[in-house]
């Protein structure tokens, strides 16, 4: 039977965080379209003005695929972990180069704050983001009153009185373009922590599992190894001066042997065993961490003990079924009586063809060994699509007369340990 490892939700989470990163960076890129778009508007409107020549229009566009190249590498640095000084000073000289063509268009003013929304993706202190946003507004400002008095020579405002206006408003202009940047980065930062987060905690249950099997076992052993080595060693001396002594004191040797081991394999048997109540609050927390809501009906009085152990196998078996091979958003788990049985019901959207192969009429591994489980105590499993988008576990299990709940075959503790229950979310 396949069970979902810790292993697996690792893949898993790996596989998500990549997914977001990816996300983060190709939503720059697109932002850098619409950067882009302006300025190329801009220099094909100065080109018809006939303000630059074929050399320039040339050089704008080469400056432009450069300029794209390094905003694509200061994010992809930037969001792993920081650009180098030499990334910044390349990019910083090629922006600056480019943003001079604001004295053929106005459109062009675009360029640095486009430079600007890539490089404070680096970590950078609250002097620096400061220091970039005075720096780059005031280039821009200076550039712009420059350009007014070139393009627009009948202004009325002298340069005196544009150059703080355009001052305020790029300063602005680039705080407004910072803020959104960092938030970016900083929800990029908490599925880093979150992932890091859910790796130490599922580290943490394992940690702790072991130290309390290792106490269990210390103290269940404790004991009887003591009294075992102490009754042996007074066996052994006096085996030649009273051999029925001897005799006696081997025979409770053997006797706590037996008792330790009977112990021992009830306390094994405890560990693998499957609990219903234990399974359903796994699957809970199993798929909310994969970030699908779990929906969970209550459980019905009174089950016997061999039923609730083989439902809390297709809740295992389910749950494996739904991180691994949908795309699910929302589980609903219902157990209700019915006619002499009882019925669980497993359904969950988001279903992709896996799902249907893995739970269909052929079945996979998982589901079939699940068929004979159930089949022991008389009950069937169907699975498939259920509507549009969703699937449907059903497992129908006949509720056996009051007296003859222990009696039926293939239920027995030794059996059921057989199969390890080991689950670390």
């Amino acid at each position: 039977m396949t069970v979902a490892t810790t292993a697996d939700l690792e893949a898993r989470d790996t596989r998500r965080l990549e997914r977001y990163r990816r996300v983060t960076y190709r939503s720059f890129l697109c932002a850098a379209a619409g950067f882009l778009a302006p300025g190329i508007a801009g220099l094909a409107a100065a080109y018809a003005d006939d303000r630059i020549g074929i050399p320039i229009v040339v050089a704008a566009v080469v400056g432009f695929a450069l300029l794209t190249w390094c905003y694509a590498r200061l994010v992809r640095t930037g969001l792993e972990g920081g650009a180098s000084r030499r990334d910044f000073v390349l990019s910083g000289a090629v922006a600056a180069a480019l943003s001079l063509m604001i004295l053929a268009n106005p459109l062009f003013n675009i360029v640095p704050i486009f430079w600007l929304s890539a490089v404070v993706l680096s970590p950078l202190s609250r002097r620096q983001l400061v220091g970039l946003c005075f720096g780059t507004g005031t280039f821009c400002a200076i550039v712009t009153t420059f350009a007014a008095k070139r393009l627009f020579p009948d202004g009325d405002l002298p340069w005196y009185g544009l150059l703080p206006m355009m001052l305020a408003l790029y300063v602005a202009i680039c705080g407004v373009v910072v803020y959104v940047s960092l938030y970016q980065r900083r929800m990029w930062d908490m599925h880093q922590e979150t992932h890091a987060a859910r790796d130490a905690l599922a580290r943490l249950a394992v940690t702790e599992e072991r130290l309390r099997f290792s106490r269990d076992l210390h103290d269940l052993l404790g004991h009887s190894l003591s009294l075992i080595a102490v009754k042996s060693e007074l066996a052994m001396r006096m085996a030649s001066t009273d051999p029925d002594r001897a005799g006696a004191e081997m025979a409770d040797v053997r006797r706590t042997a037996r008792e330790a081991l009977r112990e021992v394999r009830s306390a094994v048997s405890g560990y693998r065993a499957v609990e219903l109540d234990a399974e359903l609050a796994g699957a809970r927390a199993v798929l909310e961490a994969a970030g699908i809501r779990c929906e969970i009906g209550d459980l019905p009085d009174a089950l016997p003990s061999e039923v609730r152990s083989v439902l809390a196998w297709v809740i295992r078996e389910g749950t494996t079924n739904v991180i691994k091979h949908s795309e699910a958003r929302r589980c609903a788990v219902t157990l209700t009586p019915f006619d002499g049985s009882v019925v669980l019901e497993m359904r969950n959207d988001g279903v992709r063809d896996g799902q249907v192969e893995s739970g269909g009429d052929t079945g996979g591994s998982g589901l079939t060994g699940l068929a004979e489980r159930v089949a022991v105590l008389g009950g069937e499993i169907t699975s498939g699509r259920h509507g549009r988008d969703a699937f449907l576990l059903r497992a129908a299990v006949p509720l056996p007369p009051p007296g003859l709940a222990e009696s039926v075959p293939g239920t027995a503790p030794e059996t059921v340990a057989e199969v390890p229950a080991g689950r670390s979310a």
